[in-house]
């Protein structure tokens, strides 16, 4: 039973791992749910003990319930998080009609070197407008009339 849940989380890490690695968001996302849910496997199988239900009073071996409460919550919020993540891959795709983390990146680049002359712009026009001089709020704050 062990070596079961062995092959089994590792091939859910590889496989997760291996779709991390692609271009496209949502590969990247499925990816990361199947490594959050590899580990909440892993962590169950490593807590693995038989044993009665923890409703007390028991006699003999009881199963540890912390474990899967733990479990249950990293679930909820692994979920959470899933669903986040893929709102906003559906945004970027609805403002840029493209999941593909190249063109994505492409994008942004020439978004940046659109808007580089504008702010090296705004940054000389702020420089004319002081003259060298402290602005009268920032003399005022000093304590300078």
């Amino acid at each position: 039973m062990t070596l079961l849940f062995s092959i089994t989380i590792a091939g859910m890490f590889g496989t997760g791992a291996y779709l991390m690695l692609k271009r496209d968001l949502i590969r990247l996302i499925a990816g990361m749910i199947l490594i959050g849910n590899a580990a909440n496997l892993f962590i169950m199988a490593s807590a693995l003990r038989t044993g009665v239900a923890a409703i007390l009073p028991a006699s003999g071996q009881m199963a540890d319930p912390l474990v899967q409460a733990m479990v249950l919550t990293a679930i909820v919020i692994s979920f959470a998080t899933a669903a986040l993540a893929m709102v906003l891959v559906y945004r970027v795709y609805t403002s840029h009609y493209s999941v593909d983390l190249q063109r994505l990146s492409a994008a942004e680049e020439q978004q940046s070197e659109r808007d580089e002359p504008e702010s090296e712009d705004l940054q000389e026009d702020i420089e004319d407008d002081t003259d060298g001089e402290p602005s009268e709020v920032y003399a005022t704050a000093e304590g300078r009339p």
